[in-house]
């Protein structure tokens, strides 16, 4: 699913020129503090037992406090194609305003 998410947003960059993997720390700035908040939640859901994951559909490779690869991946990769799409929107109809004009 995250391979789609990639092929289906991430050719926005190249095709539309949106520029959004050029401004790392504007998306640094978006997207970290809410993977944080909900990657402490998967956390705190995992410990407690009221969340896992499928072992048959990961890789298997866990980082800090049993959280898969796949689920950090998970609040990296959607929020960066869900920027470009709003972007490629953007570039596309520029009468459209978003607030950080």
């Amino acid at each position: 699913m995250l391979l789609f998410t990639v092929f289906g947003s991430f050719w926005l960059e190249i095709v539309l020129k949106i520029g959004v993997l050029r401004r790392v720390k504007r998306l640094v700035i978006s997207i970290f503090p809410v993977s944080i908040f909900f990657l402490i939640w998967d956390a705190y859901a995992i410990s407690q037992g009221h969340w896992y994951f499928d072992q048959e559909q990961i890789l298997g490779i866990f980082g800090p406090f049993d959280i898969p690869l796949e689920e950090f991946l998970f609040f990296t990769i959607i929020p960066i194609a869900a920027i470009m799409t709003i972007e490629a929107v953007r570039t596309v109809n520029k009468h459209w305003k978003v607030g950080d004009e």
